[in-house]
Parts: structure tokens; sequence; C-alpha cells
């Protein structure tokens, strides 16, 4: 089972730990306030209400810096260790922010050995409440049971879903077969629907049909499936129910029809400029904490090539409604990378980067200067990465829908880069479009926010650098 939050689909589970570990986080300033002055509240009646709220701050600054190192994502596949590093790191992020803030109001500051115990019982807190709750935690009970009406090849979307995070939030309990429907799915796994669906899905405690039927014009079952809806029990698209789980838009089952009639896919004047005011607030800031690693990147390229040599690269790119742009970035590759004019993807361990290059492509420093492309009004903080245009015309022959996804600025990060690898082949860039195009029908202000705060692991953790 899922609920929606910011844009996203967001398992209960993981929503409850979440909660759970929001108030740990608190609870810890709390008591490490106990433990280092032996009482619970401050003597003065004015400084009662100063605890409280230093919780909430070291609470919060918690809660967004574990979201920030990817805890609190289905998709996250590091072990134990991994994922105490990762703890330990989001807590002590967390305590810098927390101590700037205290920093900059005085009247907050409770201490420095308030502020180390907290950290410390939030790290032992938040590490016995992630390993009580694998253990203990029966994810059975946070699933939909759901009965998929229909047997053929569309089936093969939902019973070819390899992914333990595409399958977490439902467990199918079985087929119903259409009349005149080919069989694609196990035959021992289909239903006998003849005593009717209401009927069948009350034996089996079915709480959400998915309708995958090959066909909608021959038996489509309305009055059956009206039933069930009034009974209680959700009736669900495929497509619709794909993207809920997957957090992608599948292209093997999309029809124009549900991008038309269906919800998102909006772009009214107060989201725009939403947009634009938190590209140019997050510009403005970034511009001014990254300045000295920009310079030191600078002299860096300087000192490896050459003082005659380029720092930065421009290259082509296919931005909002198919309008070309130069995108800004640092070089990282040799100057003769490309000396044959033919683009090429970027491979892994390619040796066209220099040493320089590679590690700021490690770090994703080499993106820095497209902070001017934001400002500029070419790009945006999130939104589907801007490819070069002779790929573009190749992918948008052989992949549907693919120039929809400049019906939005492009973007330093987005949705599916927190959600796939590096993409280098034709294969990816499908891949990635049905992620981009999640993206583009849910997007929000929130769902911006949620965004960056999670490619805050992407870039710490060098995941899909290349």
């Amino acid at each position: 089972m899922r609920v929606r939050l910011f844009g996203q689909y967001v398992h209960v589970s993981i929503a409850a730990l979440a909660a759970i570990e929001a108030l740990i986080f608190f609870v810890s300033m709390v008591l490490a306030y106990r433990v280092r002055f032996d009482h619970w509240m401050p003597l003065a009646a004015s400084s009662k209400n100063t605890l409280w709220f230093c919780a909430i701050v070291f609470g919060a600054a918690n809660l967004i810096s574990v979201l920030a190192f990817g805890l609190y994502s289905s998709r996250q596949r590091a072990r134990t260790a991994g994922v105490f590093v990762r703890l330990v790191a989001a807590i002590c992020a967390a305590g810098v922010v927390t101590a700037a803030v205290f920093y900059t109001v005085p009247d907050l500051w409770l201490g420095r050995g308030v502020l180390a115990l907290s950290s410390l019982f939030s790290l032992v807190g938040a590490g016995l409440c992630r390993g009580v709750f694998a253990r203990m935690m029966d994810e059975s009970l946070f699933k939909r049971r759901v009965l998929v009406y229909g047997v053929g090849q569309r089936t093969a979307a939902i019973s070819g879903l390899r992914r333990r995070s595409d399958r977490r939030g439902f467990e199918i309990v079985g087929f119903v077969q259409p009349d005149g429907e080919s069989i694609a799915v196990p035959p021992e796994r289909i239903l006998d629907g003849g005593v009717g669906i209401l009927e069948l899905c009350s034996r089996l405690d079915v709480h959400e049909i998915v309708v995958a039927m090959e066909d909608r014009r021959r038996g489509f079952p309305i009055l059956g499936l009206l039933e069930c809806r009034l009974a209680g029990i959700e009736v669900t698209e495929l497509l619709t129910f794909l993207e809920r789980e997957t957090g992608r838009v599948r292209i093997d089952v999309l029809n124009p029809s549900w991008m038309i009639f269906g919800d998102g896919f909006r772009r009214d004047p107060l989201r725009l400029f939403s947009s634009r005011a938190l590209d140019l607030v997050a510009s403005v800031v970034l511009v001014i904490l990254s300045l000295p690693v920009m310079v030191l990147t600078m002299l860096a390229i300087k000192l490896e090539d050459g003082w005659h040599a380029p720092m930065f690269y421009g290259q082509a790119r296919v931005g909002l409604g198919g309008q070309t742009f130069t995108v800004l970035k640092f070089r990282s590759m040799r100057t003769d990378a490309e000396r044959d004019g033919q683009a090429q993807w970027a491979q892994k361990s390619d040796p066209r980067v220099t040493k320089v290059g590679a590690v700021i492509r490690k770090l994703r420093i080499d993106e820095l200067p497209q902070i001017f492309n934001v400002l500029a009004g070419h790009m945006s903080f999130v939104g589907p990465r801007p490819e070069r245009p002779q790929f573009v015309a190749e992918l948008a022959q052989k992949i549907p829908y693919y120039v929809q996804r400049h019906c939005v600025k492009p973007g330093i990060t987005g949705w599916a880069q927190l959600c796939y690898p590096y993409g280098s082949s034709e294969q990816d860039a499908l891949e990635k479009l049905q992620y981009d195009l999640y993206y583009i029908k849910n997007n929000t202000l929130l769902f911006d926010l949620a965004i960056l705060v999670q490619t805050a692991e992407v870039v710490f953790m060098g995941k899909g650098a290349r």
C-alpha cells in the first residue's frame, strides 16, 4: 500500500519508519538535555519553550538529512554497512545544520554537550529502530491484495516486475480471463470468474482490481466493476497502477488518451512562477556556496592541461520546445575527445576523461557551471536531462513519445537521475524517458524540493557517475 506525498507514492511502511524516527530525533534532544543538566526543562519560565523549539529544529534537520541520503527510498539497495554509513553521515550533517541555526540565533543555543549527546542518541535510536523494523515488520500487513482482470500480453507489465521496490506495495491474488482473450500467464494462476467479480473479490479479500484487458471493446464487464467500486474495492487502469507502483510511466502500455484525459501534465501559470522562483533562489545560493569549489576546479584544470587549455566546455543541447541551447560545463575530457566531430555516448572508465575530469565527474562538480544556464532561463534545477541534438534526432525516431520530454525545461538533476543510473544507450534512454514522463505528469514545487534534497545522495555517494 502506498500513500501520495510531495508528488511521489510512498510505501506505508516507509512512511511509518519516517514517523517513528522523527519522534526519536525529537526525543533525543529532550533526553540529552535531561542527561546534561539533570532536569527535564530549563528552570527559567521564559526558556521552557526554547527546548521544544530546539528539539523541533533538530528533528526536522535530521529527518531531511536522512531523506537526502536516500534512507527513505524504496530503491535503496545498500546493505547493513552501507545503511549505517549513510545514517552516520546524515546525522553528522544534521548536527552541522542545527549548530549553524543555533549560532545564527544565539537564544536557541543549549550547549555543545547537548547537541553532541542528541546526535549520539539519534544515531543509536535510529539504528535500533531500523534493526527492529527490519526484523519484526511484516510488510504483508501493508500490501494491497490485487486481482488482475486480464490474462494477455499486457499483464506481463505486472507479472514481469522483478525489482523488490516495484513489488513492495502489492501482491497478486490471481488473474481473471475475459471472454476470448488468449492466455499469457501461468494457467494455475487463473481464477474462476464465473461466480462474479464481486463474489470472487469477497472470497479472496481483494483490495483492488487492475483492468489489463487486451481489448476493452469486447466484453468489458462494466456492471461487475461498478458493483465492486460501489462496494469499496478500488478499480484501477493498468497504466495508472504501474505508474503508482514503479514511479514511472510505462511506454509499452501507454496510449495517448491516458495522457490527454488523465490527471497531471498541467503547466499552469502559478506552477511556472514557482518553478522559476525556485530556480533563481537556488541558483544564487548555490553560486555563493560553490564559488570556492569552482575556483579550485578551474585552477586544477589549468595545472593539468596548461594555462592555454579551456576550462569550460560548451555543447549544444535540446531544451524547452525542441529549441537548441549551449550547455556549460567544466571540461572533464581531452580537448580532442571528439576529433571526428561525431557525438559519442560517455562510457564507463572512458579513456577520454582527464585525471581532474575523473574526480569532478565523480563528484558532479563538472555540472556546476550549468547554474548559469539556469539563471539564463535555458534550464531548471529539476527536469529531464538535456540531450544532444544528434541523439535526440535518432531517439525520437525509435522511441515513442520521446519528444514529449521537451514540454518542460531540462534540468541539472531530475527524477530519472535519482531512479536510474547513468544512461549511455538507446535502451537506457527508453528507461529514463519513463521516469521523465512520470515527473512531467506529477511535477509540483514540493516534488521539485524532494528531488533536490534526495540528489544529495547522488552527489555524496557518487551514484551513477562516469
